[in-house]
Parts: structure tokens; sequence; C-alpha cells
């Protein structure tokens, strides 16, 4: 059954590890009643049902659907409609109201998790943006070719690996910052290089890598200069530092002054090849993904979303 162009289809992802979930979403639901939206809710019931029910909202008419939820729960959303014809796609446009373990793309556009009446305010002005998408294209372990959208990041390697400790122990420690120095003092502990082969315009990496980013927006801090809306791909490569260095690493990552370290070599381009990464884990918007088998190539879509981007 069609729906009104103007009302919202709310999809609701839970942050997992909370157990008032029903509070989260009262506090958002009296915002938007205050301001007299229109729109109807359904929620996520696990990282699977993300897609269905994106799937649902789309095929119900909705032009309008807000994501509430982290970066996963937003790449899930994009996966789904990029499975889409591009008229249909053309039509619909996508918002975000943070609610997630990392919010690392709702950050970049300055929504504020704590500030719902100032993200709605924005979303109702209505201001639209084609954005770009990362995609990297790999073979599973059976041998199918794949691919896979994300529109923060793809990490490989040690940082891959403290983005998938930090979402457990984020749910330990409930602070972001807290659950990041753990997640970092356990990894001291792990493998720290992989042996790696990248190419990037002229440019080929062929050594041992501590960790690479290859960022459509802010990559949790390793692709501070990346916007998902030039066209290109911000490349961070670390190769591996001394302890010092890798404290001093980290305090630059947290003051925002990441490519300032001696360790990172900071790359643009519309598409990095990785020709070897023996056992490096890949995640994607901060969920780990199963490793792909042989090379893979990692290439930025330019302007392929409709988003609502703040005021």
């Amino acid at each position: 059954m069609a729906v009104e162009t103007t009302r919202w289809g709310i999809l609701y992802c839970p942050k997992a590890g909370i157990s008032n979930k029903k509070k989260r979403w009262e506090r958002l639901q009296q915002v938007l009643d205050e301001r007299h939206v229109d729109y109807d809710f359904v929620q996520s019931e696990n990282a699977e049902s993300v897609e269905r029910l994106m799937t649902m909202l789309v095929n119900n008419g909705y032009k309008t659907i807000v994501v509430v939820g982290g970066d996963s729960a937003l790449n899930d959303a994009v996966n789904c409609l990029m499975k889409e014809e591009k008229r249909v796609r053309d039509e619909i446009v996508l918002g975000v109201v943070p609610n997630g373990v990392m919010n690392d793309f709702a950050r970049f556009w300055e929504f504020d998790e704590d500030n719902d009446e100032q993200t709605v305010d924005w979303l109702l002005k209505r201001r639209i943006r084609k954005i770009d998408l990362g995609c990297i294209r790999y073979q599973n372990q059976d041998g199918a070719k794949c691919h896979r959208y994300f529109l923060n990041c793809v990490n490989i390697g040690m940082t891959a690996d403290i983005m998938n400790l930090r979402r457990q122990t984020r749910r330990l420690f409930g602070s972001r910052m807290l659950s990041f120095v753990s997640s970092l003092f356990v990894m001291l502990f792990h493998r720290m290089e992989y042996k790696m082969k990248l190419r990037m315009n002229t440019d080929t990496i062929d050594r041992k890598v501590m960790t690479l980013c290859v960022g459509n927006a802010l990559g949790y801090g390793q692709t501070p200069n990346a916007v998902p809306y030039n066209g290109m791909l911000d490349v961070s490569v670390v190769y591996n530092p001394e302890v010092v260095q890798l404290i001093e690493g980290l305090w630059l990552l947290i003051s925002g002054r990441f490519l300032n370290h001696r360790s990172v070599h900071p790359f643009r381009t519309r598409e990095v090849f990785v020709d070897e990464a023996k056992k490096a884990l890949v995640g994607i918007d901060g969920r780990l993904m199963k490793t792909p088998v042989g090379s893979y190539k990692i290439q930025v879509e330019q302007e392929v979303i409709n988003f609502l981007i703040p005021d």
C-alpha cells in the first residue's frame, strides 16, 4: 500500500548492550510528536533484520527513510538501498538519528546522539545532498564474486581488530574512549604487522603494514580530511611504529592530528588494489567481515545516495 510522500519510515535499531531500549525510543518519539512529524515506525530485532525491514519500507513506497542507529545499521540500510534500481533509489532520501556504539558517519555531519531536538529539526528542513559510497569488491571462500558498500571506511589489519574488540568492550565499560583504550591495550599482545602489497595511483607499497584505513568519511579519525562528496577516497597506511611512537599515535588520533604521525602515510585516490594482505582482518563501517580470499579492490562510486544533511 502506497504512503504519503511526506511520511517518514523510521527504522529503529536499538543499541547493542542497552537493556532499556524502549526508553530511548520514547525520548525520540516525544520529539517527533512535538514537531507533528508524520511517520511509521519499525524496530529491528538484530543486525540481520535491518535489510529485511529496509526492503519492506522501500517496497511500501516510503520516500524518506530515517535510520535510528549507528554506523553498522546505516551500512546495512545503504547496502539494501543499493540493490534497488537507480530510478527507485533516486526517489528515496536517507536520514540518520545517531544511536549506535559508533556513530562516526553521523558525527561527520555533526549530528549529536544527545540532541534529538536539533537532529529532528535539521531533518525536517530537508536539505538533501547526493553522497558518495565506497565499495569493496572481493571473492569469498566459495569462489563467488561479492561486493559491499560503505559510508565511513574500510579498515584492514590492526584497527579492524581494535574495532572488533571495541564493540565488545563498549558493552562492558559504556565509555567510548575507555573501550578504545582498553581494546588498544589488549591489542599490544596481538599481532602488530601484516605483509601487504597495495597499489593506488602510481604508488606500490610492498612491505609489512600495521593497519590500513580507506575512508569515504572520517574513518574513526584515521582519514580526518575525507569527505563523502568529492569522488575520492582518503587512505592512511600505517607502518609498524615503536611502542613510544604507538602511544604518540594514539594521542594524535584522539586529538584529531593523526596524519601528523611519522608512521602514517596518507594518499588520496579513486581506487585501491589490495594484492596481498595475509591474515589481516577486514572491518567495514566498524563491523568485522569475513576475510576476503586473494586480492580485492576498494573504489568509490560518486553521488549515488540521497542523504539528509544538517542546516
